[in-house]
């Protein structure tokens, strides 16, 4: 997953202004309590990060990849 697909998915799951406000406010506990745009600056993987972020947000499988996405590959580990 590139960061354009991030935050095209992002938009499409919770709508431009709530999305944008989850991503600098909403903190994510399985990666140190950082912020997404916090760890996206730090280089975690953007498919990490949204998953986080949906398992957190309580987003289904079945809704977190939008209307036309395909889960992507995982990172090797």
């Amino acid at each position: 997953m590139r960061e354009r697909e991030f935050w095209e998915l992002l938009e499409e799951i919770f709508g431009r202004s709530y999305g944008r406000s989850l991503a600098h406010d909403q903190q994510l506990t399985v990666l140190e309590n950082m912020s997404v745009v916090q760890a996206l600056a730090a280089g975690v993987e953007p498919r990490i990060i949204w998953n986080v972020l949906c398992d957190q947000m309580d987003v289904p499988d079945s809704k977190r990849w939008g209307k036309d996405h395909n889960a992507p590959p995982l990172p090797p580990s």
